[in-house]
């Protein structure tokens, strides 16, 4: 079995209970709805206990859940630029506002990036009068780059200079 056709027999069971998404987060627990959902949809990964739970909720074989446990290849069969209109905004927002972010971000820690590995997010639905809103909170750590054989006074990370 690949992990899609995993992937795929987990939203059909979800489909046919009549799941949620929080539901099933609920059941297996232990992480971020983000990241629990982003494992059933073969994004990321569950740690042994959590597939075990997934395996009992679902009714997996030891083979699924050991599959549920496994590093996927992240970001295998999605196309780029995205095509769905909800995703393709995500990547719009990077493309509009990325240069700004990096810019700030550069002005603020110095010169690196912000970790997509050492890193929280947190979805919420805010209501609003003219329309329910969707906010959503990401925390990474500030990794600065290294900057290869520093000797004397030149410092070796690129964290801000004062």
């Amino acid at each position: 079995m690949k992990r899609a056709q995993l992937t795929e027999k987990l939203v059909d069971l979800k489909r046919e209970k009549g799941w949620t998404w929080k539901y099933i987060c609920e059941k297996i627990g232990g992480h971020s709805e983000v990241l629990v959902v982003g494992a059933i949809l073969g994004q990321m990964k569950l740690t042994k206990p959590q597939a075990a739970a997934a395996g009992e909720l679902f009714g997996l074989s030891k083979v699924e859940i050991a599959m549920l446990n496994e590093v996927p290849m992240r970001g295998e069969g999605i196309t780029m630029p995205p095509t769905d209109p909800l995703i393709y905004r995500f990547y719009e927002l990077v493309m509009i506002n990325g240069p700004a972010w990096k810019a700030l971000i550069e002005e603020e820690f110095g010169d690196g990036i912000m970790s997509a590995i050492d890193f929280d997010m947190v979805m919420d639905r805010l209501p609003n009068p003219k329309g329910d809103r969707v906010k959503i909170t990401m925390s990474g750590k500030f990794l600065p780059y290294k900057y290869y054989g520093a000797t004397g006074n030149n410092q070796e990370y690129g964290f801000k200079e004062e």
